[in-house]
């Protein structure tokens, strides 16, 4: 594993590419505080490219906090050729892609603590992920099983359509799923779409379809966590988010449930949290408390 600082440094970040052991490249940003008390990695929710959560790393870095994001590969800046050479699934942004970003982290920064927010899919991958136990605290953000028959009802009136239709038929005709034209979730790489939907068809989720490997990974998983779920998530209910998070069996679990009204906002949902117009209310009155 190595990264290779490129030759512009954009702004306040520095633009890294990051090789992984399989020969994946990945794109990764550093917003690196001048005293830095923590390292916060931010992983995101699927088909969300790294840039949508720049402002929020921008106010932990003003918060002396050094933030770390990155785009799985295939997805963003890491990907360099057609979605339909791109040979990469869900497990293997665990693996490779997660890994890799957590062994830059420890590498760099040996001495700090280190910390995991990971939106939606982004807190799923820490089960599959081998060197999990190398955090030091993990905040998932509206992060749940994607089983669609347990879905919120917004999304589980479409689901069926995804999942039963749109991806069956899309993947095979264009050799990736074409999420940006279908208006749904975004383009993702053809394997990545056929593992979630098998994944999304199965009562235990990733647990269920992949079997005993994988639930004695997530089992594995020692490091204390905390789920921040919205009550009006589109996508996560309530059983969704107890779900996953009763996979990581063996590790502290507090799951905080936050209805928008209980915090001065009207809305919040799926999407919502790591936009800047919720800096007062989730940033600074939820999530800062829970890195320091």
């Amino acid at each position: 594993m190595s990264a290779q600082e490129q030759s512009i440094v954009q702004n306040d970040f520095q633009t890294l590419s990051l090789n992984t052991p399989a020969g994946h490249k990945i794109s990764l940003r550093l917003f690196a505080a001048d005293r830095p008390r923590s390292v916060v990695i931010i992983a995101g929710a699927m088909g969300i490219a790294q840039r949508y959560y720049e402002k929020f790393a921008r106010y932990l870095c003003s918060q002396g906090f050094t933030a770390i994001t990155f785009d799985y590969f295939g997805m963003g800046a890491s990907l360099e050729t057609h979605l339909r050479e791109c040979d990469t699934s869900v497990i293997e942004w665990a693996t490779e892609d997660c890994n890799s970003v957590i062994g830059f982290a420890r590498e760099h920064y040996p001495e700090l603590r280190l910390q995991w927010i990971g939106h939606s899919v982004g807190g799923q991958l820490l089960g599959m992920t081998p060197r999990v136990n190398e955090l030091d605290n993990i905040v998932t953000m509206a992060c749940g099983s994607g089983y669609w028959l347990k879905n919120s009802p917004p999304t589980k009136r479409v689901a069926w359509l995804l999942w039963y239709v749109l991806a069956p038929i899309s993947v095979p005709l264009c050799g990736y799923f074409p999420g940006v034209r279908l208006k749904m979730v975004g383009d993702l790489p053809a394997n990545v779409m056929r593992q979630w939907r098998r994944w999304c068809l199965n009562p235990e989720y990733a647990v269920g379809a992949e079997g005993t490997v994988i639930r004695n990974q997530f089992a594995a998983v020692t490091v204390p966590i905390t789920s921040v779920a919205f009550t009006d998530d589109e996508m996560m209910s309530r059983h969704n988010v107890e779900s996953l998070h009763s996979f990581y069996s063996n590790a502290p679990v507090t799951l905080k449930r936050i209805a928008p009204q209980d915090i001065g906002e009207q809305h919040i949902g799926h999407l919502g949290w790591f936009r800047e117009r919720y800096r007062e209310s989730i940033w600074a009155g939820q999530l800062l408390p829970l890195l320091s």
